[in-house]
């Protein structure tokens, strides 16, 4: 399934790998789980025992896609790089209610 295909679908769990500070500066996206980039290896369990696809995301995609790299190695099988997180904002906000 691809990363449009699965945000259309409204299953996912959405995992922001930016700081807190960069959360307070730059906005949050709604039901996103808060788990910066340094804390995803001590915290790799409480992604992986997600019964949802993930989609992580940051402020350009680069962490996102280390993050996804790192645990896609430790067993992640349902895992989406959801890039920068205004433009997946952007993307999820056009998008309501077509789903």
């Amino acid at each position: 399934m691809s990363l449009a295909e699965v945000l259309k679908s409204g299953n996912y769990q959405l995992i922001d790998v930016r700081e807190p500070m960069e959360l307070e500066m730059d906005g949050q996206i709604d039901g996103a789980k808060n788990i910066p980039l340094g804390e995803v290896e001590e915290r790799k369990d409480e992604i992986l025992s997600s019964e949802k696809p993930i989609v992580l995301f940051c402020r350009s995609g680069n962490r996102s896609g280390k993050a996804l790299e790192y645990l896609t190695g430790e067993g992640l099988k349902d895992g989406y790089n959801g890039g920068g997180w205004s433009e997946l904002k952007a993307h999820l906000e056009a998008n309501k209610g077509t789903f």
